[in-house]
């Protein structure tokens, strides 16, 4: 592949690349194949010191179901009566079943703590992105939710000393076209100094 046609295919995914609501999903499944290529390109994301700190727990058929209701009851348990939401409880396990597969995003601190823990988070949102990117390429749609529920997950699945959950990964595939995703003008976010 030539240099030229390499730095466009990279332009065209990270352009193309945005955040797609789990309501937008059809509830098509994705393949173990393609979720083993996220995955392998999330574990090729920068790593200081090679902590590599990501860890993902791949939910799919009902353990993915069963991944909203968890979320739904905790969020109906946690909830002050004031604040509580009946549409968002509803939209938990409607999520979950119409997402193609979801990950959890985990993050194993190194446990002789060798660098800063914002380098790890850092690395994690890294690897993410990798998954963002191969998403894009295979037109499937995807978005990071932190609900604040995820605090809970160890008693959804099995976390090891040090390792926190991040956030919850939903992937599907979608039949809508989607709009532009917003930028303020670049030069608002960029100076330059000679």
């Amino acid at each position: 592949m030539k240099q030229n046609e390499t730095i466009n295919i990279a332009n065209e995914l990270m352009q193309n690349r945005r955040s797609v609501a789990p309501n937008l999903f059809n509830g098509q499944p994705i393949s173990k194949e393609i979720l083993n290529q996220i995955l392998q390109n999330a574990h090729r994301a920068p790593t200081h010191r090679l902590t590599q700190p990501w860890r993902f727990k791949v939910l799919t058929g009902e353990k993915k179901n069963k991944l909203g209701y968890f979320l739904a009851a905790k969020y109906y348990e946690q909830t002050p009566k004031e604040k509580y939401n009946q549409n968002k409880y509803d939209a938990l396990p409607k999520k979950a079943a119409n997402a193609g597969a979801i990950i959890l995003i985990c993050m194993q601190r190194d446990a002789e703590e060798r660098i800063p823990e914002w380098e790890e988070v850092a690395a994690v949102a890294m690897a993410v992105q990798n998954m963002y990117l191969t998403c894009t390429a295979h037109y499937i749609g995807c978005y990071w939710s932190s609900p604040g529920t995820i605090k809970n997950m160890g008693e959804f699945i099995e976390l090891n000393e040090g390792e926190t959950c991040l956030g919850v990964f939903y992937m599907g595939y979608y039949d809508k076209e989607l709009p532009l995703s917003p930028r303020n003008p670049i030069e608002t976010v960029v100076n330059w100094y000679e």
